[in-house]
């Protein structure tokens, strides 16, 4: 594989990854991301199968895709739920170009969080259920139940906070959409069929918020037009708009406590203006 473009090595760990996490993959999975045609995407794949990872791959003529075989053997990936996550997260390519660049071009260092691995037979339920609508039986343990607590979700959407990954999904227990980490799930989620609740439904998630952060104003003007520079602050503001249900997640990814302020202004650096018009949605 060493005389394999670099551009190709990428498309067959993305074919790796996709089948891997996924459970199918299909040429328009590679179409869309990579922008080539159908044809080269076929192609692709083929070559996957024959001198990259023979065996790997299953096609199933219902699902119209790959799916990984049971015997399937990462490659030219590592096999680590991470690869398929930094997809989601955009942050993936990046990563990559830095791995090719000479030793001279790559003096950086990148803090990453601690790994929470997640088996594909976990996660791929999860995809899959979002993209249909089912409903899952999962076995799922928190802080306040570290025991395994059975219960029915319906999944909708992935969401990264910064830290770490969740999964946006009814529950039928509680009668509301929560939050369910990753991490925390147990077991393989069982398919027991489909579900009307949707997306659409989940009004808190549709919910949107601005909010409008601002250089702290017990600093000096010369230090505050350095925080607003520091990020990226136009007019000396920066207002964000996203959705109220992700708002404790920004508060804690920006390390601020809407309730206990920083005795030392250069500790926190900004502050949120319309605390007052948000701060409903910081409660549990």
């Amino acid at each position: 594989m060493s005389d394999t473009r670099w551009e190709q090595i990428l498309r067959y760990r993305f074919i790796e990854i996709i089948a891997l996490w996924e459970g199918r993959l299909t040429t328009t999975h590679l179409c869309k991301v990579f922008g080539i045609g159908r044809q080269q995407a076929s192609k692709d794949i083929n070559n996957y199968k024959r001198s990259i990872g023979p065996g790997n791959l299953d096609y199933d003529a219902t699902a119209k895709g790959y799916k990984p075989s049971s015997t399937f053997s990462p490659k030219v990936t590592k096999g680590v739920t991470e690869e398929y996550l930094d997809i989601l997260a955009g942050v993936s390519e990046m990563q990559q170009v830095l791995g090719q660049l000479p030793d001279a071009f790559t003096a950086t260092e990148i803090l990453t969080p601690p790994g929470r691995q997640i088996p594909p037979q976990t996660l791929q339920p999860l995809i899959r259920a979002a993209r249909e609508h089912l409903r899952l039986e999962v076995d799922y343990v928190s802080l306040n139940q570290p025991d395994r607590e059975g219960r029915i979700i319906v999944p909708h959407t992935l969401v990264w906070s910064g830290v770490r990954w969740h999964v946006r999904a009814w529950c039928e227990k509680n009668q509301d959409y929560r939050d369910f980490v990753l991490s925390r799930f147990r077991g393989e989620p069982e398919a027991i069929g489909h579900s009307d609740k949707t997306i659409d439904e989940d009004r808190d998630w549709q919910h949107r918020v601005v909010i409008e952060m601002v250089p702290d104003p017990r600093l000096s003007p010369e230090q505050q037009a350095v925080v607003a520079h520091d990020f990226g602050m136009s007019n000396g503001e920066w207002r964000l708009s996203i959705r109220a249900k992700l708002l404790p997640y920004v508060f804690k990814l920006l390390q601020i406590d809407p309730q206990n302020l920083n005795e030392d202004p250069k500790g926190q650096q900004i502050v949120v203006r319309n605390l007052a018009e948000i701060q409903d949605w910081l409660l549990p």
